[in-house]
């Protein structure tokens, strides 16, 4: 049976110590004031959690860390993706033995994979496993843009009920449902508000690694359907999401939630810690929106 996901899930940071090991107590603070400010759903070992620069044990202690520490009280989806299918698949059963909700998978990265090789990577992942998996759409990172016509596709293999659409073409939202109907439920990626009012029920959101209940308010508006609210709070909070889109996404939201009180860590290699000018700009939007880690 289909499970009913909905709402903000956090693309979750991973903490990491001076010497760049990764901060398991770090995570499991963060993983609960995440909880505890209303988050409806987490993600770690996304993009934003750097799954590329941790190791197999690191990943592993990351996925059992949030999903002890959650302890049912949200579903948690793990990032699984990587080149090799067979890989995938063994990260993917491995998450739903540690007890994850379902898997969050991004498409092959490199080998520029065709749309049959897309539906087969995603139908030996989904029939390996009984947890839901949500397909992650991010042509900016992936080389790989799974448009609404192959997305419909791959909504017909038994599993791959939900999908992480990335692109800043809100239109594809309408589409994927137009396309899909129910066998597949939309999250938004970068576009959350709008892609709210194209019909999304939720949001794979990088800014409510900082703020949480702000990015909650303006999913639960919509859904009220208070448009004219939700849209207030969104403009609000745009220089926030701005601050941690791009290339900052790690970088960004890492120094804001240090300039919060919350020791995040720096970014892991290749990635590089901001330059202080865009640092002291994350400080400024902290103070100007009094943002504060506190348990």
């Amino acid at each position: 049976m289909k499970k009913n996901f909905r709402g903000v899930f956090t693309v979750m940071i991973t903490p990491t110590r001076v010497d760049g090991a990764v901060s398991l107590d770090g995570m499991r603070d963060f993983t609960e004031w995440q909880i505890r400010q209303g988050i409806h759903g987490l993600i770690p070992l996304g993009s934003t959690g750097e799954f590329r620069s941790l190791s197999d044990a690191d990943r592993r202690s990351v996925a059992r860390t949030v999903i002890e520490t959650a302890k049912c009280r949200v579903p948690v989806l793990i990032g699984t993706g990587h080149e090799d299918t067979r890989e995938v698949i063994r990260r993917s059963r491995e998450a739903e033995e540690l007890g994850a909700d379902g898997v969050m998978v991004i498409p092959p990265f490199y080998s520029t994979p065709t749309d049959d090789e897309l539906v087969a990577h995603y139908r030996a992942i989904a029939e390996a496993i009984s947890i839901p998996v949500m397909v992650y759409n991010n042509p900016a990172t992936t080389n790989v843009d799974m448009g609404p016509e192959l997305l419909a596709r791959i909504a017909e293999i038994d599993g791959c009920d939900y999908v992480k659409e990335s692109t800043m073409d809100v239109t594809r939202v309408r589409d994927i449902i137009r396309l899909a109907g129910d066998r597949m439920t939309v999250f938004g990626g970068i576009m959350g508000f709008e892609s709210f009012v194209m019909g999304a029920e939720g949001w794979v959101a990088v800014a409510s690694n900082v703020a949480p209940a702000a990015m909650v308010e303006i999913f639960e508006r919509t859904a009220a359907g208070d448009y004219d609210g939700a849209r207030a709070v969104y403009r609000k909070w745009v220089p926030l999401i701005q601050a941690v889109g791009g290339q900052a996404y790690v970088g960004g939201s890492k120094a804001l939630l240090r300039h919060m009180g919350f020791d995040a860590g720096a970014p892991l290699p290749p990635r590089l810690p901001l330059p202080a000018g865009r640092d002291a700009a994350m400080k400024a939007l902290v103070d100007e929106f009094g943002l504060r880690f506190a348990l």
